[in-house]
């Protein structure tokens, strides 16, 4: 009756929308309360919202649309107004830059009107006629969600194994396509987390997730010929997860088992397919490494008394570290971030000083040189790398004002060739925008990266607009990259700011290691840092300051908002990791086990105490919030959906002020939101009209 109730205020209340609601914040259903409890004995008067066996649950979140859309119905006009800004800067028939294998031509296109990418090849040149491999968009009929996993094609070319996620749970189903015929083989391989397949052509090998923890636990192989599947390893321990990959000279299978802090690596010939996995490095606490392969070594990126990683060689027959020689020495100052092999030179991927560089190495000469950029803060990374035998690297660079562009280098001549830089239809202008790199000083003196943009017709003299995003989780380095939705916001006056907290991997590994555990709260207060810093040299005010950030970087919003209330004008949190304890007490539930080592495990009281102290849903107090908006999807495995649902429950019930508070549940996707690319635009015009509108932005 209460929930009726409640339904019924949502449809029919008449709503205006500013900065903070007319009509009063709406309240939970008052359904019977939970009884279990807390390691600190409070009862979680919300734990009945993870049973989506009750009907209540999906009424429940219903009914947050319901009002987030009742709420927000003033706002449409300016929704539509970013859709069409956002549509319109996109090529919405395009092609990707085509890459050789075998024989192929590859890439990916795109049509107008149709949500989803068409895989395609060409064989011999790119004059050939186009095979069409998969077309996204035909999978997708009839679907509101669609997704494709891994995606490998056969060394012959002829066979295309895929894989299928309906409905945003992270469950992909395999295929395997004859791409001769178009024809599916009949053959039923089950749900998959990478693929492989052998040099023999008729040997598929993958990993396989545990269905309800969603850990990769077990390695398996198929084959063709005989419709047989062999279950070849499985990683008992539920801290690890199990990878595959192949040396780009396509020589080995490797296949990774990894914790957050270590790494067991097995390897196999790939033209021996029905061999046995053979331990590289057994598994030693705190001992991370990555294995390639070339010309009858071992390469490994390794951080054995290295904390910022080293490369070295070994043979295959003797990978063990009696037979190392050095190749890429450790530097405390710069972090090893991967290596790419080919015939005659590697390509090692590094960060120094919070920026990427890609070095180039003739294993002939022995001789390096780097590949540097001149803006402040940018993003370069090694694009897709397909032609073993060659002297050409393809690369990847962009920047806060500078579109995705991929080059051709010459690492013998040094040349660049530039093969596609994204294009910015209507035209862009990239001398309208500027691009600062600064340094906010933390509480214990540490200084913390800010990547930020803007009009370079803006009033400086005078506090703008900011909108400030953060994550710091993970040893992720968060890029410094480009987007053309984002000039929808610069055009309007906001500064957009990227802050490189402690707990992401932007100056290393020392930088994530500062940022976890026990030292987690690093990660909050640098945040606060970066704000009162950007507000002390006069870029923003508090009124002003916008913030926002996804997963993880939803738990970095939800902890700051706790902390400093006062400093924020409008905060989004994008399915956000807000229920720390509740989540890490329940090993059952995706990630929960493998990332004891990234929170700590609640059930030893020391790092319970850590996580207490900042886990937003936790820490929620009867204070004055700013205006908040909540975006959690259905189907999420990474963070469920009930994380942002209780939190914005809470916060209904114990808040002071009479600012907006909405949530917003996408019932048909999961941890990345809608699939479909206009979907997804609508999304982002969504968050923009509702950020710029608590601003009385309203064109």
């Amino acid at each position: 009756m209460i929930l009726r109730a409640f339904l019924g205020w949502i449809f029919m209340t008449v709503t205006t929308y500013a900065a903070s609601e007319a009509a009063p914040a709406p309240v939970a259903p008052k359904i019977p309360k939970d009884v279990s409890v807390h390691g600190d004995k409070r009862i979680d008067d919300y734990f009945w919202l993870r049973d989506l066996k009750n009907p209540a649950v999906l009424d429940y979140l219903k009914a947050e649309n319901a009002h987030t859309e009742a709420v927000t119905a003033p706002t449409k006009p300016l929704q539509e107004t970013l859709y069409r800004e956002l549509l319109g800067r996109i090529k919405q028939t395009d092609l990707s830059v085509p890459y050789h294998k075998k024989g192929y031509w590859y890439y990916t296109r795109t049509e107008e009107g149709k949500q989803y990418p068409v895989y395609c090849r060409k064989p011999g040149s790119l004059e050939g006629a186009e095979e069409i491999m998969l077309d996204v968009n035909v999978l997708a009929v009839g679907e509101k969600f669609m997704e494709i996993g891994d995606l490998d094609v056969s060394d012959d070319g002829r066979l295309l194994a895929y894989s299928v996620d309906r409905n945003g749970h992270r469950d992909y189903e395999v295929f395997v396509k004859d791409l001769r015929t178009g024809a599916l083989l009949p053959q039923k391989i089950g749900t998959a987390s990478s693929l492989e397949w052998a040099a023999d052509n008729d040997t598929l090998f993958y990993t396989q997730e545990e269905p309800v923890s969603k850990r990769s636990c077990r390695l398996l192989r198929w084959a063709l010929g005989t419709g047989k599947h062999k279950l070849l390893y499985t990683e008992k321990d539920e801290q690890y997860d199990l990878d595959l990959g192949r040396s780009l000279d396509g020589k080995y299978l490797f296949c990774s088992s990894e914790s957050k802090e270590t790494t067991e690596v097995r390897a196999l010939p790939a033209d021996h397919p029905t061999g046995k996995f053979r331990v590289i490095l057994p598994r030693e606490e705190n001992h991370e490494y990555h294995v390639d392969h070339r010309d009858g070594l071992f390469y490994i990126v390794t951080n054995k008394g290295s904390k910022n990683f080293r490369i070295v060689t070994a043979p295959v027959a003797t990978p063990d570290p009696k037979h190392w020689t050095e190749f890429v020495p450790h530097n405390p100052a710069v972090k090893i971030e991967g290596i790419e092999l080919f015939a005659r030179h590697a390509v090692v991927e590094e960060r120094e000083n919070g920026l990427p560089f890609l070095r180039v190495i003739d294993f002939k000469s022995g001789e390096s040189h780097r590949l540097e950029a001149a803006e402040p803060a940018y993003e370069m990374s090694v694009e897709v790398n397909e032609d073993y035998d060659t002297d050409t690297l393809r690369y990847r660079y962009e920047s806060l004002v500078t579109p995705p562009t991929v080059y051709a280098y010459d690492v013998v001549t040094r040349r660049r060739t530039q093969l596609k830089q994204t294009e910015i239809v209507g035209g862009y202008d990239a001398s309208r925008y500027v691009s600062e790199r600064l340094f906010a000083t933390a509480d214990d003196g540490t200084r913390i990266p800010i990547s930020l943009v803007y009009r370079r017709d803006l009033r400086r003299t005078e506090p703008q607009p900011l909108l400030l995003y953060g994550y710091g989780s993970y040893g992720f380095s968060l890029p410094d990259s480009f987007s053309s939705n984002r000039l929808s916001l610069l055009d309007r006056g906001l500064i957009y700011a990227v802050a490189h907290v402690r707990g992401g991997g932007e100056l290393g590994e020392e930088w994530h290691d500062h940022g976890k555990m026990k030292e987690k709260m690093n990660t909050f207060t640098d945040f606060i840092a970066c704000a009162q810093y950007l507000i002390r040299q006069g870029y923003t005010t508090p009124p002003d300051l916008l913030a926002s950030g996804g997963s993880a970087g939803g738990l970095l919003m939800g902890a700051v908002v706790n902390l400093r209330p006062d400093l924020w004008h409008a905060v989004i949190y994008d399915v956000p990791f807000v229920d720390v304890l509740n989540t890490m007490l329940d090993p059952t539930l995706p990630l929960t086990t493998a990332e004891y080592l990234e929170w700590g495990n609640p059930t030893v009281k020391e790092e319970y105490a850590w996580m207490r102290a900042y886990s937003p849903y936790d820490n929620i107090a009867a204070q004055p919030y700013p205006a908040i908006l909540v975006n959690v999807s259905l189907h999420d495995s990474q963070v469920p959906y009930w994380e942002g649902t209780k939190l914005v429950a809470k916060l209904r019930a114990l808040k002071t002020d009479q600012n907006v508070l909405l949530l917003k549940a996408n019932l048909d996707a999961g941890h990345g939101g809608a699939s479909g690319r206009y979907d997804s635009l609508k999304e982002t015009a969504f968050d923009y009209a509702w950020l710029l509108s608590t601003l009385h932005i309203d064109k």
